[in-house]
């Protein structure tokens, strides 16, 4: 009787390992399945999303700041994204002064200063939380050094 039901347990138990294996977290990181859900990946600097992230970031930056002129981006050094109930973003940018004040229009055309005592960069990172369907925006961290 026992030889009986051996047969039907270890069937039971080979099964078991197969579903484990298939679903395990180790599995998702297989390249040819893709990355995990919710594990961060390289993002394209030029996709859309990315770009209205940096935009607020930077707008932000700028809100925040106590300098009578307009800072930009001068590049994204690394441009990172999650997907969780929504999109983090993760932007490291290497940011500059302009010599335009934040009162003028088209702050997005402003030269950099290329006078070394009015020359200003910092190097900043930005996680921006966006939930693009509730047209959502927010700033869940920002830090910057002087470059």
């Amino acid at each position: 009787m026992a030889g009986v039901l051996r047969a039907p347990l270890l069937l039971l138990a080979a099964l078991a390992l197969a579903l484990a294996l298939a679903v395990s977290p180790a599995a998702g990181a297989n390249p040819r399945r893709g990355p995990l859900v919710g594990g961060l990946t390289e993002a394209d600097v030029e996709e859309e999303g990315v770009q209205q992230a940096l935009k607020f970031a930077l707008s932000e930056y700028n809100k925040a700041s106590n300098d009578a002129f307009h800072s930009r981006a001068m590049r994204v050094v690394r441009a990172r994204k999650q997907i969780v109930a929504g999109l983090n973003y993760f932007l490291d940018v290497e940011v500059g002064r302009t010599t335009c004040t934040k009162s003028q229009p088209n702050l997005d055309t402003c030269p950099f200063h290329d006078q070394p005592h009015m020359r200003k960069k910092a190097l900043c990172s930005f996680q921006i939380y966006t939930v693009p369907w509730l047209n959502k925006t927010s700033m869940v961290k920002s830090s910057c050094m002087d470059a």
